[in-house]
């Protein structure tokens, strides 16, 4: 693991108005990791300031720190999951029609799946429910904003890719929940304006915790990405 570099979180890439996309910021601290990991969000990542990575030897892990505060932590972890088949690009395009956050959506401003972002701006990544299927499909063409100079979408923006469509998938969309725990497995990173397919799919709930994985695929239909997640729903306050 490298140590001691560091991270500006952009507005750019904020999820909420004042915090770092959760699938944005899993993917640049295990950039910096250069290892499979799997990361622990433990407060929104601040954003437009410098954020230190420091590795803990210790206890083999990676820090993300704001000041003496731990924003996100990365330990070695490695993963299997079983992946639904993938519905086509024209029915996860068609699926898109029927985004729950065009209605509403609780931070419309998401760079992954704000519908108020515009496309070269925010990845318009809108998962939906798809007609007799447990799961969630959202189509992507990856734009030029996201890719390095060979043309293909760099790893912070597949784990990004990742993110949101779990929450979609989660049950708790209606409800809201915040993302926890995050490890990716990125086989192939897609190539600019490539038609690519997003599913979700809930693999479990426990109380407030739902558990999720998901899926980018390219325009062949072969598997290029994965990702487990754990979302938390936040503590009902009693009046």
């Amino acid at each position: 693991m490298l140590v001691n570099r560091k991270l500006v979180i952009g507005q750019r890439f904020r999820g909420p108005p004042q915090s770092g996309n959760g699938g944005y910021t899993c993917g640049m601290l295990a950039a910096a990791a250069r290892a499979p990991v799997e990361v622990r969000l433990m407060k929104p990542p601040p954003l437009d300031r410098p954020l230190d990575i420091r590795e803990d030897a210790e206890n083999e892990r990676l820090l993300l720190l704001d000041g003496e505060e731990t924003v996100a932590m990365a330990s070695p972890k490695t993963f299997e999951v079983v992946v639904p088949e993938p519905p086509s690009y024209a029915d996860a395009l068609a699926a898109v029609r029927g985004y729950e956050g065009f209605k509403h959506h609780t931070y419309p401003g998401c760079f992954v799946c704000g519908p108020e972002r515009a496309r070269g701006d925010g990845m318009r990544i809108f998962a939906s429910p798809i007609e007799s299927r447990q799961l969630c499909a959202a189509a992507w063409l990856p734009d030029a904003s996201l890719v390095g100079p060979d043309g293909k979408v760099l790893p912070e923006f597949m784990w990004a890719a990742l993110d949101c469509p779990g929450f979609f998938a989660s049950g708790a969309a209606g409800r809201g929940a915040l993302l926890g725990l995050y490890a990716a497995k990125v086989d192939r990173c897609v190539h600019l304006n490539e038609a690519c397919v997003v599913i979700g799919w809930a693999l479990g709930h426990d109380g407030r915790k739902h558990y999720t994985g998901t899926a980018v695929f390219d325009e062949d239909g072969e598997i290029c990405g994965r990702a487990i997640a754990t979302w938390v729903e936040p503590r009902q306050i009693q009046s």
